[in-house]
């Protein structure tokens, strides 16, 4: 960083400044005493960093007074408006679950606010999580956030393990950042004796310790049921965040952005979703019973001549966006795309999904967006169209600031 350069000596204002006839190698001001008889002669004497000194003499004969003077406080050349930002911004240690190592580290590339910080992950030989925490005592008073992923229920318990340990270890606020809230997403209670796991989880986290600064924050995107909100305690703060914007981004870099129409395979995805595209024009889908079958329909829109982009929260199988899709190309749309924020492809079953390079849209897709809340799906999808990522970094670099 460059060093500071002091400003400019003092102008005095409201005074007729005339040079000194007096001979001096120093800036030399000639001021009119209080009855305008006599000049005061006041020289320069030192300019530093820090003050200025400046010795004033009657013409009369008077005594010499000495004034010391202070600049006014400058910004140091090559302080930017990023630096002072990031001096403002609060300072974040972000530990992670294994497999989502590669998402931590473009959340810290995001912001020199956010440290990752190391979390060891063994067994022991009964298969028990043997678990440490790096450097414990150096997050004291820290803000801390933890990014996991409950993709399978065998890494759950470890994770909770780490995640009930952070809050304890006087910390100045502690952040649990779920991207895909797992549960609920097949559940349907429509007898008794059917069992909400979701509900059971999200007590789960409801209990998490509070930490010195208060409950723990909770960051999900896109929860597939809106009611699940209702299911945590008041020891959690709850932060649904959606997706949403970073599909806007991306639609509106394709060469015919301007001939784009977003559908939804149900009534559920047009009521999550259709506030937030309601710019674009809308066609819904919807599942009607034909004996023992369930078949995709057109209920409302136009797809004809259209990029019709389908928009769901995620994707398990995929059998109901395959369905919509030979819809929609039934009904003459030129281009047929899909976007879902948490593509979970259990058993491979993105490989049902084929790219349509043009011009056959009821067997492929343009694209297909996902974004990395399924960090195994990313893996395995990386590179193969007609599949592209679309990263939550930024988005949740901005919520640990919250």
């Amino acid at each position: 960083m460059s060093a500071s350069t002091a400003p400019p000596p003092p102008k005095f204002s409201g005074v007729s400044a005339t040079p000194t006839k007096f001979p001096s190698s120093k800036p030399t001001l000639l001021l009119p005493s209080k009855n305008c008889k006599s000049l005061t002669r006041c020289e320069l004497k030192s300019l530093d960093n820090n003050k200025w000194t400046v010795d004033c003499v009657s013409g009369t004969g008077g005594d010499p007074i000495h004034i010391i003077l202070k600049p006014p406080a400058t910004t140091p050349l090559g302080m930017t408006s990023l630096d002072s930002a990031v001096k403002t911004s609060k300072r974040v240690c972000l530990f992670y679950c294994a497999e989502m190592k590669a998402l931590a580290e473009r959340i810290a590339a995001e912001s020199d606010a956010i440290e990752l910080r190391g979390i060891t992950w063994r067994t022991f030989e009964d298969g028990f999580p043997n678990l440490f925490i790096s450097n414990a005592h150096g997050i004291r008073g820290q803000h801390v956030a933890f990014l996991a992923s409950f993709s399978s229920p065998g890494v759950i318990f470890e994770q909770l393990s780490v995640i009930y340990a952070l809050p304890k270890l006087f910390v100045s606020s502690f952040t649990l950042v779920l991207p895909f809230f797992p549960t609920g997403t097949s559940e349907r209670m429509e007898e008794e004796g059917d069992v909400a796991t979701a509900f059971t989880l999200a007590r789960i986290l409801s209990n998490i310790p509070i930490s010195k600064g208060g409950p723990t924050s909770l960051v999900i995107f896109d929860i597939h049921a809106l009611q699940e909100r209702f299911y945590f305690g008041d020891n959690i703060l709850p932060c649904f965040e959606s997706a949403i914007p970073l599909l806007l981004k991306r639609l509106q870099q394709l060469p015919d952005s301007d001939n784009i129409s977003i559908a939804f395979p149900d009534d559920g995805a047009w009521k999550r979703f259709h506030k937030q595209l309601q710019h674009f024009p809308t066609i819904i889908c919807a599942k009607v019973r034909e004996g023992d079958q369930r078949i995709v329909r057109l209920k409302e829109g136009e797809p004809n001549g259209r990029h019709v982009v389908i928009v769901d929260d995620l994707v398990q199988s995929g059998g109901t966006l395959i369905e919509c899709q030979k819809v929609l190309a039934k009904h003459g749309a030129s281009k047929i795309s899909a976007y879902v924020t948490h593509g979970i492809f259990p058993n491979r079953s993105w490989e049902r999904f084929d790219h349509d390079k043009g011009g056959n849209p009821e067997n492929g897709l343009s694209y297909f967006w996902i974004t990395d809340s399924c960090p195994q799906t990313v893996k395995e999808v990386k590179n193969r169209a007609p599949f592209e990522v679309l990263s939550l970094a930024a988005v949740i670099a901005t919520a640990l600031q919250i």
